[in-house]
């Protein structure tokens, strides 16, 4: 998954408006206590951030 792919689908989730401060604000324990816009800097996987940020939402299994 390339960053533009995770990006749409964070837009998607959340809302064009809401999905960057999200991003910025909401740590997750599934990136060991980072929060997206950190997983991503420090060079996570948008596919692996991605699978943490559907966990913490509780979206549905076709968003996976």
């Amino acid at each position: 998954m390339r960053h533009t792919e995770f990006w749409s689908r964070m837009e998607r989730a959340l809302g064009p408006a809401y999905a960057h401060t999200w991003a910025h604000e909401h740590v997750l324990a599934g990136l060991s206590g980072r929060t997206v816009d950190q997983a991503l800097a420090e060079g996570w996987e948008p596919k692996q951030v991605w699978r943490e940020v559907w966990k913490a939402l509780g979206l549905p299994p076709r968003d996976r």
